[in-house]
């Protein structure tokens, strides 16, 4: 079971990272949260990281602060919710808004998230809204100070848009209103805009 890794950033996706270790290079599935975090490309990177283990596949999952993993873990003991709409869920709402939703009930929050639909926003309060105490949301350290060249940018928040399972179109028309909302704005300030923003 691989809890930590240690190693040499070498790609880096919105939604997938590769960090070599000793020779050998592992893929982890990410949140935005732990991407915006992440040093540039051939740096070193620290990921908390979470096995997931199948009959035809094994998973690794990368989490820039042990707080971010634990939310991780208990989102997937709520029926229903598997690892990857996990991601997607801590993607979609930084953890502290995330945290206080459940907390306060607050599904229709939840539900502006891609892939979550009422019933499970109302599965995760019923399951999650007395578990949570002790959590401290805090952002990761060393997160990502915004970027000045937008380009690659935009295409980051456009490639996380899609993968979350927004149409192309919609999530370029999000993207431009968010642009002029949060104008210069780095990579997570501009996706989660957009994300409001996606019909």
């Amino acid at each position: 079971m691989i809890a930590h890794l240690r190693g040499i950033l070498i790609e880096k996706h919105p939604q997938e990272v590769i960090v070599e270790c000793g020779g050998v290079g592992y893929a982890l599935n990410v949140p935005v949260s732990t991407f915006t975090a992440l040093p540039e490309l051939q740096h070193e990177a620290r990921m908390h990281v979470y096995t997931a283990v199948r009959e035809d596949a094994i998973t690794l999952y990368g989490f820039a602060t042990r707080e971010e993993k634990r939310l991780f873990e208990r989102l997937i003991t709520v029926s229903s919710i598997g690892p990857k709409l996990a991601v997607t869920i801590l993607s979609g709402m930084p953890a502290a808004d995330l945290i206080a939703a459940i907390g306060a009930g607050d599904a229709a929050r939840l539900v502006r998230i891609p892939g979550v639909g009422k019933k499970t926003a109302e599965r995760i309060v019923l399951e999650l809204k007395d578990k949570l105490q002790g959590f401290e949301a805090v952002a990761p350290a060393g997160a990502a100070a915004p970027r000045t060249n937008l380009s690659p940018v935009d295409e980051d928040v456009l490639s996380a848009l899609v993968n979350l399972g927004c149409a192309r179109p919609a999530a370029e028309a999000a993207l431009l209103k968010a642009k002029g909302l949060v104008e210069g704005a780095g990579f997570e300030a501009l996706f989660r805009k957009a994300l409001e923003l996606v019909r």
